[in-house]
């Protein structure tokens, strides 16, 4: 699976000792409520944009085929998280939200592998309440990945996608 992380849109930055925003987002399968990531969590970093400020665009493509295989797609409560920090000088990173993208919304009205997908969705604060700004991405599916969310393989049963969408609607 390819995820590139291709913008986001609104972005506040409450800080009163900097208005100057340099995003960056990093990805991973686990939640953003856990402390600390362990040994084995695999975190992937956009490069940061000094020039965007409250609409980046990164344009960052990351393969997630060795974090991804078809049993993230079995999972009810598989997603990708992406955090989104603003990299202050001297300071270091600041959390600025974050948002989920769940597993049926990646497979859910995929027709053929290969097919890019594009969504997009609001982040949350830390506490999930709705936070500022809107994080653009496109996922691609591969041919392996896309042929294994269609068998039934030793009687497990596939999540149900249906046709609901969880992320949140975004006006363009």
């Amino acid at each position: 699976m390819e995820i590139t992380v291709i913008s986001a849109q609104g972005l506040n930055n409450s800080s009163l000792f900097s208005h100057h925003i340099r995003p960056f987002i990093t990805l991973t399968t686990t939640p953003p409520s856990s402390s600390s990531y362990s040994s084995g969590t695999h975190v992937y970093t956009t490069t940061v944009d000094h020039q965007g400020g409250r609409n980046p665009t990164w344009g960052d493509k990351f393969d997630l085929s060795n974090v991804v295989d078809a049993s993230f797609f079995y999972r009810k409560n598989s997603y990708i998280y992406l955090q989104l920090y603003t990299n202050r000088l001297l300071l270091g990173p600041r959390f600025l939200g974050w948002c989920g993208i769940p597993a049926a919304d990646i497979a859910d009205g995929f027709l053929a592998a290969g097919t890019v997908r594009q969504l997009s969705y609001r982040l949350r604060k830390k506490d999930g309440s709705r936070g500022h700004g809107v994080v653009n991405v496109a996922v691609k599916l591969e041919s392996s990945i896309f042929q294994a969310m269609r068998r039934v393989d030793s009687g497990v049963q596939p999540v149900d996608f249906g046709r609901v969408a969880i992320g949140i609607p975004v006006r363009r």
